[in-house]
């Protein structure tokens, strides 16, 4: 007997939009006569294995429309990394509870996760739908033309460095600003949209799809600094010399105290602000510019109150209704299980696909070659037309004084 039960559950660093998804699937869920129960798992996996789950059936559709428009994640996250044996101990928790349906919002380890469980399902004969709902601001999701958190985050990214290249003009200087993104520099690029100006920066913009030497950093903000009498740049932490090694390690040699290290093994890239600290500091020692200054963005990019777009939103809520329609309903030729995906089309129009979860687990996408400039310091007007329409409407604009210069008297 069918017990009409699903679950949903959330992973990976939150954004401003995954919640959309979450209301996409409770939602859609409830309108179909075959579930009984929608529930949602507190801190993603984690929250499975420990059983702790929510009855989002309970939920007024008037809250759920609030959560909804609130960023990061409502049900909470996890950066737990399931491996086979974690996966079981989950797909023991699902059989328990005679969950039917499992959806998971989140990057590539959440789809990992996944195909896992997916697998251990068709094993023990068990009837579990397992669908991957795509989520991360890093865009690195393989075979999606974006992915959902992605724009917002970018918005934000744009907004920020427009600000920032406002303050330069007025004082001055060089400015450094640190942006998440260990192997996709997609985040960091959309630095560039915040641009009006010929002059305007952010003048270079350095990601992890490209090598990192600190002789050529070093030469194309002096360089630009000549030229405007300031320099504005957005750095991807995950950039690298040819070697691979993160250069915030190659910074960091003979300098007091380890490096952080994540629960992967991975050099703790973001958090520490320590790359921009370091980054200026060469800027300092080496060309002796005195006004120079550093940010690390960090977790403001992810979820921004206010920064988010109307198109990311739309998308978002999307993906979560799509997913429920594919498991509930499925189509001609369509799989079991899956992960959604979004295609474009026109000049902007977004179509959804399921692919095989094995195509996108475990992958990671780069920023394709035609969105760089050959300089390896910009992007192309191929990355500004892909990513202008999904940053949504009422973008801020930034305007100057006409220079109208009075004739001097003492000093003509």
């Amino acid at each position: 007997m069918q017990s009409g039960k699903i679950l949903v559950a959330q992973g990976g660093g939150p954004t401003a939009v995954i919640n959309q998804s979450l209301v996409g699937v409770v939602l859609e869920a409830r309108r179909h006569a075959g579930i009984t129960r929608v529930y949602g798992a507190r801190h993603g996996v984690r929250g499975i294995v420990d059983e702790d789950f929510v009855d989002l059936t309970q939920e007024t559709s008037h809250n759920l429309e609030l959560v909804a428009a609130t960023p990061a994640a409502a049900l909470g996250s996890t950066r737990d990394k399931p491996d086979l044996a974690y996966c079981r101990e989950m797909f023991k928790v699902l059989q328990a509870h005679r969950i039917e349906h499992f959806f998971n919002i989140g990057g590539n380890d959440s789809s990992e996760t996944v195909r896992i469980v997916a697998e251990e399902a068709k094993a023990a004969g068990y009837p579990l739908r397992c669908i991957h709902i795509p989520k991360t601001i890093d865009n690195d999701l393989v075979l999606n033309d974006h992915t959902p958190g992605f724009p917002s985050a970018a918005r934000f990214v744009a907004q920020a460095f427009a600000g920032a290249n406002l303050d330069n003009a007025a004082l001055p200087g060089v400015y450094i600003g640190v942006v998440m993104g260990r192997h996709a520099g997609f985040l960091t690029a959309a630095s560039a949209l915040g641009k009006k100006f010929a002059d305007d920066g952010p003048h270079l913009i350095y990601v992890p799809e490209r090598v990192f030497e600190i002789e050529r950093f070093l030469a194309d903000v002096k360089a630009t600094y000549e030229r405007f009498g300031r320099c504005v740049v957005a750095v991807s932490e995950g950039i690298h010399d040819a070697a691979g090694t993160p250069i915030l390690a190659r910074l960091a040699q003979g300098s007091k105290g380890d490096l952080e290290r994540d629960a992967h093994g991975n050099v703790q890239l973001s958090g520490s602000g320590a790359l921009a600290d370091l980054l200026c500091e060469e800027v300092r020692s080496k060309l002796k510019i005195k006004r120079i200054r550093g940010d690390t963005f960090g977790y403001l990019q992810r979820s921004f109150v206010g920064c988010v777009s109307d198109v990311d939103a739309r998308e978002a809520r999307e993906v979560g209704e799509k997913a429920v329609q594919y498991a509930m309903w499925g189509f001609e030729g369509s799989l079991r299980d899956g992960s959604v995906a979004i295609q474009r089309n026109g000049f902007y129009s977004a179509d959804y696909t399921l692919l095989p979860l094995e195509a996108v687990a475990g992958k990671t996408r780069t920023m394709e070659d035609a969105f760089l400039s050959a300089s390896g310091t910009d992007v192309t007007d191929a990355f500004r037309l892909y990513l202008r329409p999904l940053l949504g409407s009422g973008m801020p604009d930034a305007f100057r004084l006409r220079p109208n210069p009075v004739p001097k008297v003492l000093r003509g």
